[in-house]
């Protein structure tokens, strides 16, 4: 394998002592634990800070509401003993009714309208705080160093945005409401029933302690399901991310294991079903019990009654039948307090797997006295003693030992050597996509530690063996260089890259779509329009990665020509395997177990018959004339 692909992270050097985030889901994948996150509850309280004038006004919305509420049954009391039966007798007040049955109304109207205000402004806070969360996970993500990618799955990444942040939505629009709204209404529903007769509150509310703490039972069960149904969620995008590609159907078809595939994904989803019915379930029980007891209470409340009447306590008609309104009331706020607490402790777990990913900390950052890079110097390129080591490598074995060399601006460098010779990795330290471990690599005269990172890969320009089209228009893909250039500026980076007319043969031209990763293109095609981006961008330095590889040779030589356009007059830094496209190289250095061995011209290093003649005489041979 090659040196450059084993992955990794940029650990040593400047950047050691931190924690490399590469093994972080090899680690997770063997515990399906919530994360242990430190001051958990203060970090989700501290998404709503921005919104506090909203969170205000919903709490004074909740409470205006909690006291509406508090009235009906009063005015029902009220109703009873003084509208439907006067103590003076005489049949039904009518005008006294009139006025409390429209008071009622009254209040049930505004109340409804408060409600729909109240769900407005919550749904409002909840989406706006998701999406700012999600938007700051991408935004985390993006700065995490190359290897962090390399060794975890692309699915995993978008199951942390997609279905852990979509998880706690509902809990993000529902929490302030419902929490405010049923505490507000019980304690108004509780206080009113004192009022009415604290002997049967008493027995109403006897047993509320210990449902309490049953609750907090069922929520740390549910919260360590929560993490394993997030985890196989996790493993079901990665499964689809992976087998659903157009990579992965050609894989699965050439190799007839779609059946395989899909019973893979089968396996994976019966054990979500499984962990979801799971979730569903656990804490069922528990609710059922606590309907029954609050369902029972009212029967139980007219014994007591019964039993006050007999002791001479003065109790009427009206204020049994206000008592038993408010309690039923307390039913459904009371199981909605339990059921949002127990959603708060099941989501604590996908917050805790979000913001453990927030805490990741990217091996490679700019240090608070970051510099531009130096415009005099641009182009000039070099490494002194460079040692690198993959943090999954062994210590005693680096892929880079000792490397020194200089490059001028504008000179073409060329880099071969046999598979796994460290070739790669070259390329990946000039712009910082890994850290040196051990010496330094400069650029423009400077240590690219020293450097703003987004200055230094402004000034570069890569083209990779594979390469990377988004699913959009030939012209969408070229502008993601240069986003403001015009028709004419794509049509020049065109020419340049010996694309312009294969693409002004399509119906469409430009607006051609590539479709995904440029699958409608050929890999020549897709070389040709790599380059033309990259020539928008204009770097003064250019690293080639085994750029024609992978092509036959027709496309190669055409490839190549274009190549050739787009290395002059830069600083160009080329990874070779096949060398007849790096005969004319200012400097060729070759590489072997991590050390550059010879140095010299095309025709030098033939002279030394060393390796590099080795390499070139197994490339010319009659069976292998084709390269390879």
């Amino acid at each position: 394998m090659h040196g450059g692909m084993r992955g990794g992270g940029g650990g040593g050097g400047r950047g050691g002592g931190r924690i490399s985030s590469g093994d972080f889901e090899a680690q997770k994948a063997a515990n399906a634990e919530a994360p242990k996150i430190p001051h958990l509850l203060k970090r989700i309280s501290g998404l709503f800070v921005p919104h506090r004038n909203a969170i205000i006004l919903t709490v004074v919305l909740v409470l205006i509401g909690a006291a509406i509420s508090v009235i009906p049954p009063l005015l029902t009391q009220r109703a009873f003993d003084e509208g439907l039966f006067p103590k003076g007798g005489g049949g039904p007040n009518m005008p006294v009714l009139y006025v409390l049955v429209g008071a009622m109304v009254a209040l049930w109207i505004a109340s409804a309208g408060l409600g729909v205000w109240q769900t407005y402004l919550t749904a409002t806070v909840g989406n706006k705080v998701m999406g700012s969360m999600r938007m700051r996970l991408f935004g985390h993500l993006q700065r995490m160093e190359l290897a962090f990618f390399t060794r975890t799955k692309t699915g995993v990444i978008q199951s942390r945005l997609q279905n852990d942040v979509g998880g706690v939505a509902s809990v993000l629009n529902n929490t302030i409401s419902s929490i405010l709204g049923n505490t507000v209404t019980v304690i108004a529903a509780v206080v009113a029933m004192l009022l009415l007769s604290w002997q049967m509150t008493l027995v109403a509310v006897i047993l509320l302690p210990l449902l309490v703490i049953a609750q907090r039972r069922v929520g740390q069960v549910r919260a360590k399901i929560a993490a394993q149904t997030q985890e196989s969620l996790s493993d079901m995008t990665a499964i689809t991310q992976e087998a659903l590609s157009v990579s992965g159907i050609l894989l699965a078809k050439s190799f007839n294991q779609q059946r395989a595939e899909t019973q893979r994904y089968g396996n994976e989803n019966r054990n979500q079903i499984r962990l979801q019915v799971r979730q569903q379930m656990s804490g069922q029980w528990f609710f059922a019990i606590v309907s029954i007891f609050l369902s029972i209470i009212p029967a139980i409340i007219y014994v007591v009654a019964a039993y006050l009447i007999i002791g001479d306590v003065p109790i009427t008609a009206g204020t049994i039948v206000a008592f038993t309104t408010v309690q039923s009331r307390l039913l459904f706020p009371t199981v909605g307090l339990l059921r949002v607490v127990l959603d708060l402790q099941t989501s604590g777990a996908l917050f805790a797997r979000i913001f453990e990913y927030l805490d990741l900390k990217p091996a490679i950052t700019d240090p608070p006295t970051a510099k531009p890079v130096d415009e005099s110097r641009v182009g000039h390129v070099a490494f002194d003693d460079v040692t690198f080591t993959y943090p999954d490598g062994e210590a005693d074995k680096p892929t880079l030992r000792g490397v020194s060399f200089e490059l001028q601006p504008g000179q073409f460098a060329a880099f071969v050597g046999p598979s796994g010779a460290g070739k790669t990795t070259v390329s990946y330290l000039v712009p910082r996509l890994y850290e040196a471990t051990a010496g330094s690599v400069r650029f423009a005269g400077q240590d690219v530690r020293d450097l703003a990172h987004e200055d230094l890969m402004r000034h570069v320009g890569i083209v990779s063996q594979e390469t990377y089209l988004f699913h959009a228009t030939i012209g969408d893909n070229l502008r993601y260089a240069k986003p403001d250039a015009t028709d004419a500026e794509l049509e020049d980076a065109a020419r340049a890259a010996n694309i312009h007319e294969t693409i002004a043969s399509f119906p469409d031209g430009y607006d051609t779509v590539v479709g995904e990763r440029g699958y409608r293109l050929s890999g020549g095609e897709k070389q040709r329009i790599a380059i033309a981006r990259v020539l928008l961008k204009d770097p003064p330095v250019l690293v080639l990665d085994e750029a024609t590889s992978a092509l036959d040779s027709i496309s190669e030589r055409v490839v190549q020509t274009a190549l050739d356009n787009a290395a002059a007059g830069r600083t160009t830094i080329s990874i070779a395997h096949r060398l007849s496209t790096i005969r004319d190289a200012d400097v060729i250095f070759v590489l072997d177990h991590g050390q550059i061995v010879e140095q010299g011209s095309h025709e030098e290093l033939l002279s030394r018959d060393g390796i590099y003649a080795m390499l070139h005489h197994q490339q010319n041979v009659p069976a292998d004339a084709l390269g390879g």
